[in-house]
This record gives structure tokens, sequence and C-alpha cells, in this order.
């Protein structure tokens, strides 16, 4: 079996112990941003290798050239599959976005082709559905996967449209 090869990169993600921080870096290192603040994103389901765990995550979103980068910080401890990767107090790389046309058809080919789904969640607001899948043996990451709707892809134009004119200096914008 082979992965998908329809699947395109619209994102990378950094595991960072504080996301402002980590913001303020990427936006002066590699003129990534501006960045869009979600503190404490509300789930309201997360499976974490099958088993149902609360996770307490905030996250950064900025434009770096024609991908997303997200800032990821883990605010409660317990399994995650950020905690697969990095210990408290790491950081480092952790996954590259992908939308795909169909998240679980997607995640039966990934698992048949041998990489794992850490873990499985829904978003409170919005309902959007997002997996991570362990390619770390051969990657070196995860790969997160989800379907491209219309709230989702809005929030990614959102980003983009807000680098189109950002001067570089106000590392973070609100959304609305």
């Amino acid at each position: 079996m082979v992965m998908p090869g329809n699947l395109k990169a619209v994102q990378i993600a950094y595991f960072v112990n504080d996301i402002f921080a980590a913001a303020e870096r990427m936006a002066r290192t590699f003129g990534a941003g501006p960045f869009i603040v979600s503190e404490h994103i509300e789930l309201s389901s997360c499976l974490y290798r099958g088993k149902e765990v609360p996770f307490d995550h905030s996250s950064a979103y900025g434009q770096y050239g024609n991908v997303m980068m997200e800032l990821v910080q883990q605010n409660n401890e317990g399994p995650s599959p950020f905690r697969d990767m990095y210990s408290p107090g790491q950081e480092g790389l952790h996954h590259v976005a992908v939308f795909a046309e169909s998240l679980h058809d997607t995640l039966t080919q990934m698992n048949e082709c041998g990489y794992e789904t850490a873990s499985l969640a829904v978003t409170r607001n919005g309902g959007v559905e997002f997996a991570f899948v362990d390619a770390t043996k051969d990657l070196g990451h995860m790969i997160e996967v989800y379907e491209p709707a219309d709230m989702l892809t809005g929030f990614y134009e959102l980003v983009r449209q807000a680098a189109e004119s950002w001067d570089g200096r106000n590392v973070f914008i609100s959304a609305s």
C-alpha cells in the first residue's frame, strides 16, 4: 500500500514552550507572521491512541512563505502526540499538516501503510475534526490531517492575507 499521493503540505508546526516567545523568535528569524493566537483551544473530544484524554493546548498561527506556521504549546501534562516526541522543556518540529478529501479514508490508507493514528480530536468551536498520524519512524515528525472545511480554509486565507500587508512590526494581530 502506498501513502496517499494527493496530499499537499499546508502547514508546518513546531512544538514550543511559550507560543508568544516563539512567535517573536520566528518573526525575527524567518520573517514568519504576523501571528494570531488562540489560547486554551477547547476540544469536544480527544482520543489519544484510542483512549479519551484531556488535552489543553494553545497555538499561534502565522504565514511562512506559502504555508502556515503553527506554534503549539501544551498547557496540561499528560499523554499527547506532542509528548510522544518532546519531554517537558523540549521544543522542535512536530508536524506537517495536510488537507485530505476524506479524513477517515486517508487515515485508513495511512494506517494500512503502517502509520498509526496517534490522536483524533474535534474542536468545540466549529467542530473541526483533525488527526495526528505518527510518521516519526520514517519522517521524523507527525502528519496532521483534516478536511478543507470552509471555516478552516477561511482561517488559512485570513492568516495568508494578514501577511500580505504585514510590515514586520506588530508580531501579533487579532483574528477579527
